[in-house]
């Protein structure tokens, strides 16, 4: 059946129903304290956006082997895939992505939380990179020492 999660006031609320029944999905990822507060009517739009984005990124990444790193594809234009290596919000409704394209040149996509559609993908990671990067990691811990602005 579907997962379910913050069924109290106030919080976000996650449904989530997969083919594969023991398919993890958001909703089975803990919430970092921080993200339990402010209540939501005290976050703006693009902190909301740039908290959900780090629990999709930490979870997608969670299930890749060694050898793949997590990159996004834009909906709605040329903009191709990114590697991610960084990500970050303006208030109150900006969602910045950074990286590198897949010719290796650097990018940074600058987005409005309205605009925000987003793919994620598993890269093979870069050779010379003995362990691959977990970005998702560390935004969820730059949350919990309190990055949030």
């Amino acid at each position: 059946m579907g997962k379910k999660a913050g069924k109290s006031a106030g919080k976000p609320k996650l449904h989530e129903v997969h083919t594969d029944p023991a398919s993890k999905g958001a909703s089975d990822t803990l919430l970092p304290d921080v993200m339990k507060g402010p209540p939501a009517e005290k976050k703006s739009p693009a902190r909301w956006a740039y908290e959900r984005m780090i629990l999709y990124i930490r979870n997608f990444e969670q299930d890749l082997d060694n050898d793949h790193e997590v990159a996004m594809g834009f909906a709605g234009g040329d903009a191709g895939v990114l590697r991610i290596e960084g990500m970050g919000y303006f208030d109150p409704d900006i969602v910045t992505f950074y990286g590198t394209d897949a010719t290796g040149g650097r990018t940074q996509l600058v987005q409005h939380v309205s605009q925000l559609s987003v793919m994620l993908r598993a890269l093979p990671k870069p050779h010379e990179r003995a362990e691959p990067a977990r970005i998702g990691f560390r935004l969820v811990q730059d949350l919990e020492e309190g990055g949030t602005g």
